[in-house]
């Protein structure tokens, strides 16, 4: 079954790039091309974690590029291929255009996901880890004619790419230790390296999965279109850094210190952006903000060793966000916003859509018995039996969940007003005021789907009956949930929702923008990077001013030189031709006549004695 593990990855790679160097030509057909290419992926996604097969293939080394399907892969590797099928339809039906490009990029994209998640070396891992981060870039950036989505995509690429330095240092620290490119190797590193990987495999981690500092850039990434949000935040890329930390939670543990940093953080990230969520006014902010905070109980999950735990909230997650983004993106395309205020009572308007939302939304708020409640109060469980500070955090992200999850529900099928009920019932429609009366029956398809998986997938979790599924990722130590930590989660995400809807929540001002994340790190890290950089510049035209003077002054010296050299030349040249003229002379008074001899020492003698008697 190589063939299968093969095709999950070439598949939409080939896809993709065909889209985008033919798109022109194939427009009218990109989307049947795009809808087919993922199924396949689906069908040999299924047959791919059936099989479980694994090859090495020659990069950088001569097996550098292992791919393999273990437990975690078998589990991810389907809902991956799942979510990006159900998207690609409903981006389909929606009719983003160009078409050929975006679902060209989509497929490249789930190409990189899919490498990323049977990626069993560093080579192989690496090589989709810059295929999906510069893939985001491009699609958050999709609608690149519009003001805010060009430096959206940039913020999102840079913090994004800042933390994927880690990956780097922690494959070359593998390197230098011996341990080869194997990711199974990786937390057999010994000494100081071991900590320089685990530190590198955490920050790239926190990074892409927008927890704590970074959370900002999943802000950003909402300028996107919707089903790239429905994608990048549920199954994709956000939930990535997750499965990064997930696969390599072995590194993490070994290390001593970064496992208890992971969790800790994730538990912080949990309570911050919830706060975060809670206070925003704009759907699409408020769902990104809860995925920095869903993903937080992932961090936690891989920070305390609850890879089940962590596995269930990443499968869940991925189908109740998906789902959400998506019924997001159709109100926005029929109202023409997305602030709470013009949404308000937007599901009674279309029941079917809204009852998925709703069915999204209980699903997030930890409600029982949908998937997020089981899969969260098994990363609790775990988190009681490692800490009790640990186990309230969680509880406290916990209880937030569900207040921006009751937040969501109440303006969204909340009684329409006065106005609105009359224009209704005398059959008066104002579209400008109310939207569109219709929704594709194309884009209602993937929304039913993905509000059964998450009202089902939850089963993963459910103690006594997850056995499979536990000793599948190998995964049987870990403690379970009891039935009084299941009810007292419940019952606290019960009152939370209730407390909600008689009180509404609260208004934090300093969580409107995300707590000024991002002017934070431009405060700590941009600006004094830019100073860092002028500095630098003026140093460097100072150091060119001074090598252009050193350069006129050897001219100069130069051309001084060549003076001197051709006077010195001349003098030499006057000597050698006076020279010259004596030796002429010389030769002549060598005649060979000895009267010519006589005459001249007689002239010799007569000019001696003249001299002497001048002299004395």
């Amino acid at each position: 079954m190589t063939a299968a593990l093969l095709a999950v990855i070439g598949l939409p790679a080939l896809a993709g790039v065909v889209l985008l160097l033919a798109g022109h030509y194939i427009e009218h057909a990109a989307r049947a091309l795009s809808i087919t290419a993922a199924a396949l992926t689906l069908v040999a996604a299924v047959t791919a974690a059936v099989a479980a097969p694994a090859v090495s293939l020659p990069f950088i080394s001569p097996d550098g590029a292992g791919l393999a399907v273990d437990g975690l892969t078998a589990v991810l590797l389907p809902t991956v291929a799942a979510v990006v099928l159900l998207v690609l339809v409903f981006a389909s039906a929606e009719g983003l255009r160009p078409a050929a490009r975006f679902h060209g990029l989509m497929l490249l994209f789930t190409a990189a996901v899919t490498l990323t998640v049977t990626a069993t070396s560093l080579p192989a891992l690496l090589a989709s880890w810059e295929i999906m981060g510069a893939t985001s870039y491009a699609l958050i950036g999709f609608r690149w004619q519009e003001a805010r989505t060009m430096p959206a995509g940039l913020v999102a690429f840079a913090v994004t790419r800042t933390a994927d330095l880690g990956l780097y240092a922690a494959a070359g620290a593998a390197v230098i230790a011996g341990h080869g490119w194997r990711l199974a190797d990786l937390a057999d590193a010994d000494g100081p390296w071991l900590h320089v990987i685990a530190a590198g495999v955490l920050l790239a981690g926190l990074g892409k999965a927008a927890q704590l500092p970074f959370s900002f850039w999943l802000s950003r990434a909402m300028e996107g279109p919707s089903p790239v949000s429905a994608l990048l935040h549920s199954a994709a890329m956000v939930a990535m850094g997750g499965y990064l930390l997930l696969r390599l939670e072995p590194v993490l543990l070994a290390s001593g210190w970064a496992g208890p940093t992971a969790a800790w953080i994730g538990a912080a990230t949990a309570i911050v952006l919830g706060i975060v969520a809670i206070t925003q006014t704009d759907l699409k902010q408020l769902l990104a903000a809860s995925t920095a905070a869903q993903l937080g109980f992932v961090v936690l999950a891989a920070g305390i060793g609850a890879t089940a735990g962590g596995t269930a909230q990443l499968v869940a997650h991925a189908a109740t966000k998906a789902l959400l983004f998506l019924v997001a993106g159709v109100w926005l395309t029929a109202v023409g916003s997305k602030q709470l205020p013009a949404l308000r009572g937007i599901g009674r308007r279309w029941p079917l859509v809204g009852a998925t939302f709703l069915l999204g939304a209980v699903s997030l708020a930890g409600l029982p018995p949908l998937s997020l409640w089981l899969a969260k109060d098994a990363i609790l469980a775990a988190a009681l039996h490692a800490s009790p500070a640990l186990y309230a955090a969680g509880l406290m992200g916990a209880g937030l969940a569900a207040a921006y999850s009751a937040k969501m529900i109440a303006v969204v099928w909340a009684k329409p007003g006065l106005q609105e009920q009359a224009d209704i019932k005398q059959g008066r429609w104002d579209t400008e005021r109310h939207g569109t009366r219709q929704v594709p029956p194309a884009v209602t398809v993937p929304l039913i789907v993905l509000a059964v998986a998450a009202v089902l997938v939850g089963v993963l979790a459910v103690p006594g009956v997850s056995e499979p599924f536990r000793t599948m990722i190998q995964a049987q130590t870990e403690p379970e949930s009891t039935v009084w930590e299941l009810v007292a989660s419940a019952v606290i995400a019960i009152m939370v929702i209730t407390l909600v809807f008689r009180r509404g929540t609260p208004h934090f001002t300093a969580a409107a923008d995300w707590f000024g994340l991002e002017r934070a790190a431009q405060a700590v890290v941009v600006r004094p990077m830019f100073r860092s950089a002028e500095v630098l510049a003026r140093l460097d035209d100072q150091l060119n001013a001074a090598i252009l003077d050193s350069g006129r002054l050897l001219d100069r010296v130069a051309a001084g030189m060549d003076v001197l050299d051709h006077a010195v030349g001349r003098t030499l040249g006057a000597i050698t031709a006076g020279t010259a003229a004596l030796g002429l002379l010389a030769r002549r008074a060598q005649t060979g006549a000895i009267a010519d001899y006589y005459a001249a020492a007689a002239i010799v003698t007569v000019a001696a004695f003249a001299l002497l008697i001048v002299v004395r």
